[in-house]
């Protein structure tokens, strides 16, 4: 999935991403960022994620779905 990062605590690690298809809120689970490049988040960041089985966003990264139709360079 896709989205925007809506808020983010460093300290706690609590956050909300916004998905770019249908502005769902998904609650960042405290080990989003475990294994990602990023260290901290912060608003309006566009982020790429998963769902872990209880419905929080996990394993945070950049990039773009292909799938979304987004704009791709042509090489």
């Amino acid at each position: 999935m896709q989205g925007v990062v809506k808020v983010y605590d460093p300290l706690t690690r609590e956050g909300i991403i916004v998905t770019d298809t249908d502005r769902t809120e998904y609650v960042l689970s405290v080990h989003a960022l475990d294994g990602s490049l990023f260290r901290l988040l912060r608003q309006g960041q566009r982020v790429v994620f998963d769902l872990d089985e209880s419905g929080h966003a996990m394993q945070v990264r950049t990039g773009a779905e292909p799938d979304m139709g987004l704009p791709t360079a042509q090489i």
